[in-house]
Parts: C-alpha cells; sequence; structure tokens
C-alpha cells in the first residue's frame, strides 16, 4: 500500500459492488458508483476511484495538477525477492511516455511522434492485411467450423505488426506475449511476493532485448521505428539510449496487448449484436464508426491511474496533496450526462469519438491510429470472408484479472462449414 493511505478516511467506503481487479462485468458497479459515489476512496488498492466523464476528463486535462507519474507504479508493491531479481538483471526500465511529465515528456514526445506517421501506417497496411487472410484462412479450414478470435487471430497480428514497426524478431511472437503478460501482472495485477518471481525473470529479459535494439540500431542501418530514434538522436533531437529504449520497452507492450483486447472486443461486441455486425457486412464503411462505439462501450482499458500534487477538488470531494486517483474510463464513457442511452450499442451514435479510451490532453494515446487501423482491417476481411460468423452462445466469455485491462480471454465462434 502506498504512504497516502494515511490521508485516506478512516471509515470504510461502501464499495456499491465495485471489485477493482474484476473485469467480468463491472458496469453495475459502475452505474452505482456514478449514481451514489462518483468520488470514492477505496481502501484495498489506495485510491480515489473516480467514475463521472467529466470529472475523469477533467483530471486528463489537468496535468500540472494530476500527474502521471504513478501511471506504470506497481498496484501491489514489489517483494524482497523479485525486487532483488530484477537490482541484480539491471533492469532500469522506465515508461516511454504515459508516466513521464512536462518537459520531459514534452521533449520525449516530440521525437518520437516524427515516427508515428500516416505515411508509415499506410506502408503497413497492405502487409497487416495479408496477415490477417492468411490467420483466417488457416482457421477456416478446420473442418470442425469453430474458432477463437483471440487465439486464431488477434493474439499473432498486433504483435507481428508493432516487432516489424519497431525491427524486433517477428519469430518471437509467444516470447513477447509472454514478456508483456509479465509486465501487466507486476504492474496491474495483484500478485503475492511469491506469484511474483517468474514474472520478475521475464521483466528482467524484456528489458535486456530493449537495451539490444537500441544498440543493434546504432550498429546497423534499420529502416525502423528504433531507427528512426536512434537517427533523430544524431542529428540532434535530445533523447538519450536509455529513453529510446523505455520508449521501446512501453511499445512492445502497449502496442500490442491493448490492440489485441480491440480486436477482441470489438469482434465479441458486434457479434452479440446481429443487427449492428449484418450492417457492418452490408456497409464496410460503418466499420470506423463501430471501432469508436467498440471503444465507448468495452474499452481495453478501463482505468488509468494520476497523483494530486496539491490539496485540490474532484466532484467537490476534497483530495489531500499525494493521493492516488484511480480514472475509470469505462464507466465515464457510459455516463448518461455525456452520452445517450449509454448501455445500448450503437454504430451510429453520432458522439462515440468523445470516449475517453485513449485518454485526453497531453498524454492522449500516440498509437491509436494503428490500434484502429489493425481492428479496421480484422472486421473487414472477417465481414468478407466469414459473414455468417456466430459466437458460441454455450461458451461463456471471461475476462483476465486486472486493475486496467478489460480483455477478454478468448472469443469462441463457429460458422456454416465450407463445401
Amino acid at each position: 500500500m502506498t504512504a497516502n493511505l494515511t490521508a485516506a478516511p478512516r471509515s470504510c467506503p461502501v464499495h456499491h459492488g465495485y471489485e477493482p481487479f474484476d473485469q467480468n462485468d463491472p458496469f453495475p458497479a459502475y452505474a452505482a458508483l456514478r449514481s451514489e459515489e462518483p468520488v470514492m476512496f477505496d481502501e484495498r488498492i489506495g485510491c480515489w476511484v473516480v467514475t463521472r466523464y467529466d470529472d475523469v476528463k477533467a483530471v486528463f486535462e489537468d496535468w500540472k495538477t494530476f500527474s502521471s507519474e504513478n501511471a506504470q507504479a506497481p498496484v501491489r508493491e514489489r517483494g524482497p525477492e523479485a525486487t532483488q531479481i530484477m537490482l541484480d538483471g539491471g533492469f532500469t526500465a522506465y515508461s516511454g511516455l504515459s508516466a513521464r511529465v512536462p518537459p520531459e515528456h514534452t521533449r520525449i514526445r516530440k521525437v518520437a511522434a516524427k515516427a508515428f506517421t500516416p505515411r508509415r501506417y499506410k506502408a503497413l497496411e497492405p502487409s497487416i492485411r495479408q496477415h490477417v487472410v492468411t490467420l483466417l484462412e488457416r482457421m477456416l479450414a478446420r473442418p470442425e467450423a469453430t474458432g477463437d478470435f483471440v487465439r486464431d487471430l488477434a493474439y499473432d497480428v498486433p504483435t507481428v505488426t508493432i516487432l516489424t514497426l519497431i525491427g524486433a524478431d517477428t519469430g518471437q511472437v509467444d516470447t513477447f506475449k509472454r514478456w508483456s503478460d509479465s509486465r501487466a501482472a507486476m504492474t496491474w495485477g495483484d500478485l503475492s511476493d511469491q506469484e511474483q518471481v517468474p514474472h520478475a525473470h521475464n521483466l528482467v529479459d524484456y528489458w535486456q532485448e530493449c537495451l539490444r535494439l537500441v544498440a543493434d540500431a546504432h550498429e546497423h542501418e534499420r529502416g525502423s521505428l528504433v531507427g528512426d530514434l536512434v537517427r533523430a538522436q544524431a542529428a540532434g533531437d535530445e533523447i538519450t539510449d536509455h529513453e529510446i529504449a523505455s520508449v521501446v520497452y512501453s511499445l512492445l507492450f502497449a502496442g500490442h496487448e491493448t490492440t489485441t483486447t480491440l480486436i477482441g472486443n470489438a469482434l465479441r461486441v458486434l457479434l452479440s449484436h446481429r443487427d449492428q455486425w449484418q450492417r457492418v457486412v452490408d456497409r464496410p464503411s460503418l466499420i470506423p464508426a463501430a471501432i469508436d462505439e467498440v471503444l465507448r462501450y468495452s474499452g481495453s482499458i478501463v482505468a488509468w491511474r494520476r497523483r494530486a500534487l496539491a490539496d485540490t477538488r474532484i466532484g467537490g470531494v476534497a483530495i489531500p496533496k499525494g493521493a492516488d486517483i484511480l480514472l475509470v474510463m469505462g464507466s465515464a464513457n457510459r455516463d448518461a450526462v455525456k452520452f445517450d442511452a449509454p448501455e445500448v450499442f450503437d454504430i451510429d451514435r453520432p458522439n462515440a469519438r468523445d470516449h475517453l479510451s485513449f485518454g485526453f490532453g497531453i498524454h492522449y494515446c500516440l498509437g491509436n491510429m494503428l490500434a484502429k487501423l489493425q481492428a479496421r482491417i480484422a472486421i473487414e476481411e472477417i465481414a468478407r470472408l466469414i459473414p455468417d460468423v456466430r459466437l458460441c452462445e454455450d461458451e461463456q466469455i471471461v475476462f483476465g484479472s486486472n486493475l486496467s485491462f478489460r480483455s477478454p480471454v478468448s472469443v469462441p465462434v463457429k460458422w456454416e462449414a465450407r463445401a
């Protein structure tokens, strides 16, 4: 637990059914919190939980009062054995951008943004599409006419895309996924000291690979994002090798985990609303709007953290200096003050793009265009190749246990067997 717990209320707050690590169906609890206690201290995680749209957006926007410095801090303190493993392994990784504050954040984002261009995404599109088609055709070849859109599609596509972008080994998808799972577990999970140990070893290996990629880019000309950052450094841009490695450390996680989840959630939600799935099949031009509505209705990231740098107020509630704050975007995105009939999934919603799933303000997600591109291609090709695909109604979809990410473990589907 963090030191600012001493500033918390003495009485145990009412949680209204909210369980911070349970992502299976948090929305009834979100609704209760918005109605009854929109700014609530939760002693289990040591955070003030903020659930209304206007409050969440205001905190994101006011970076001078609400620092992002704790965004990547472990929710549970690292145990002594895991700490020693990471110390001995030379683990010094820090956030690429999300936990940095100005002026450091401004300086690094300015350099990194040069590598995140529409031109680069456009160049990636044909290979992403071919990869999607290859995976779908492999899945469709099964005589049992069943599959899993997480395992058979969403697991691979974003990972290969980000590895290609960075210049890492695309043959090591499982390795990078394992490292990313460890990062999620160590940062946003609820692990015992002993459960942290294997993840600590993975994070050491993960960080050493990030350092190796930067060193390799110095030695060899690479047409990759890492190569671009190294060349920008050589041309006089102010960014260190450690900062470049930290950007890579962040991208190798954020660049695929949330997109895997976006693809899985998009297909899960669309297929559970058959009328809207059929409209997407008939009019693929509706897919971008559908993706924004998925991000509002069932975003990949449902909560993110900030820290108060001064005594302040959120929604009329006094927040002490040093307090940790959990901004629940998954709740804000269903706030009726902002969105009409927010519990209804509607791809025609006129203001769906006002969702907060990519954050807001100076830390707005730099890779949002790439995530949307991959989700759009996946939906386009599924609508073209298997428009009759359906969810397996007899299999319940469950979500991983995590403070911030709402990721379906699987999206089991079936279709009419081909002759």
